[in-house]
């Protein structure tokens, strides 16, 4: 729980109006220190080949040791470039803020400057918000304020501002739309590990003021966010549904009934060894902004002893490695996950019904990692024991090698394994280069540079136009 005397502050002259996003993010930017059809990995056929108003960037990260996965993103005019720790799992994005900052962890030069763009209580955005308001707005012109808080108990305070946005769209037009975000001038980050250096948090949940949305009110993307994060720091991430295969994908609906605005499922049956634990009837959320994936305790204790006794006289238990609260040592180090995925099965979630139910599957090396120790330990943790409660977390570590696909138009969620140091086929024999060398940084990536073309061929599909 945040603290409600936390103290707010007046950006520029004027009076102010306290917004409190009290928000159970379920983004626990924790770090304790295959289901398909016919296609196989790095043949996604695409759903539409005409590309459009879809913006793409390219993401780097792991789960470990980094802890998280982040995008480059240009904001303002002239351009800056931020990098924001991508996040489907809170619909705020904000960014550290010059105004001064206090606990920011990027220098000044690295933080935004607002210019007088501060949005008003009485902004769509600030008193129409899917999050409960603390105290009516006073005056239509105070300043909109808020505090958001997070699942490890991070947090940041800030202003609403108004800006620019300079995306370079798919088809390589180009589009300025004025985007809302938050101006965050006071972090806090209680927790026993240092908060991740990135910039701040790129929202895409399903919220209005997830950036997605936006966009989508805008008329620039449709509402459907995809992500592809690799185990080895590249990946992609994509705003409208371009990139949204046409066949191959396995989707489920977004659970009904659903007391939060998470992009939750279910419910479903938890699997081990395509056998069944005898854990049914719960809903996950599927939550890029949390590095490790959190069961509640009932599913927990059921995969851990499963796990335990699969290894019990082949690997030997490890407790002075803290990286996590469960890991194992052999003989000697292990350099890779591959060394010991032998000793693991298969966890499957199974959406539906029994018999045509809708497969996730994470092999062993989606829920396992090898510590700097040589260790290997279990992505998997006790959702209730740090106050999630009944609450189920699908986190990075679950979504390696597979393309998430976070449909809100149709709402659904789609899967489907995908060679994520690419991007998929645009009609061609090959995927798009990820490099630095390809791509204008934090404006989003073009068609010509990642089907493998001239881009200098193409210039007449170039257009600038401004929201």
């Amino acid at each position: 729980m945040m603290n409600p005397k936390r103290e707010t502050r007046k950006l520029f002259p004027g009076a102010y109006f306290v917004f409190f996003f009290y928000v159970f993010v379920l983004c626990a930017r924790f770090q304790p220190s295959e289901a398909t059809k016919d296609l196989s990995v790095g043949q996604v056929k695409l759903q539409n080949h005409g590309l459009g108003s879809s913006v793409v960037f390219p993401v780097s990260g792991n789960v470990y040791p980094l802890g998280y996965y982040y995008v480059l993103l240009n904001i303002g005019n002239p351009p800056k470039l931020f990098d924001l720790d991508i996040d489907t799992g809170s619909d705020l994005t904000w960014v550290q803020c010059d105004a001064p900052c206090n606990g920011c962890t990027k220098p000044r030069d690295s933080q935004y400057k607002p210019n007088h763009n501060t949005l008003p209580c009485s902004h769509l955005l600030c008193s129409g918000l899917d999050l409960p308001q603390s105290t009516p707005c006073a005056d239509p012109e105070d300043q909109c304020d808020y505090e958001i808080g997070y699942s490890d108990h991070a947090s940041s305070v800030g202003a609403l501002v108004s800006d620019e946005f300079p995306l370079r769209l798919e088809n390589g037009s180009t589009m300025h739309p004025h985007l809302t975000f938050g101006c965050g001038y006071d972090q806090q980050n209680p927790g026993p590990h240092p908060p991740p250096p990135t910039a701040g948090i790129l929202g895409l949940g399903r919220g209005k003021v997830s950036i997605s949305s936006q966009l989508s009110s805008l008329g620039v993307t449709k509402n459907v966010i995809v992500h592809c994060l690799s185990r080895t720091g590249k990946g992609f991430l994509s705003i409208g549904d371009e990139l949204v295969p046409s066949s191959g994908v396995t989707w489920t609906p977004f659970a009904r009934n659903s007391p939060s605005k998470n992009y939750m499922t279910g419910p479903a049956e938890l699997l081990f060894n395509d056998k069944t634990t005898g854990v049914k009837g719960i809903n996950f959320v599927f939550d890029s902004g949390s590095s490790y994936t959190y069961f509640n305790t009932e599913a927990y204790q059921a995969i851990l002893d499963l796990i335990r006794k699969d290894v019990k006289g082949k690997l030997d238990t490890e407790e002075e490695d803290k990286s996590l609260p469960v890991c194992w040592k052999g003989k000697k180090p292990f350099k890779s996950v591959h060394e010991v995925e032998k000793y693991f099965k298969t966890i499957t979630l199974r959406f539906g019904s029994q018999k045509n139910g809708q497969l996730f599957q994470v092999p062993p090396e989606s829920y396992l990692i090898i510590t700097d120790k040589g260790n290997v330990c279990l992505g998997i943790l006790n959702g209730t024991e740090i106050g999630l409660e009944s609450y189920n977390i699908i986190g990075d570590i679950f979504f390696q090698g597979i393309m998430v696909i976070y449909d809100n138009e149709k709402q659904r969620i789609g899967w489907i394994p995908s060679d994520c140091y690419k991007l998929p086929n645009l009609g061609q024999d090959y995927g798009g280069d990820l490099s630095e060398e390809a791509y204008p940084r934090g404006f989003g990536l073009i068609g010509e540079l990642f089907s493998g073309t001239d881009s200098s061929k193409n210039k007449n599909l170039a257009s600038d136009g401004e929201l």
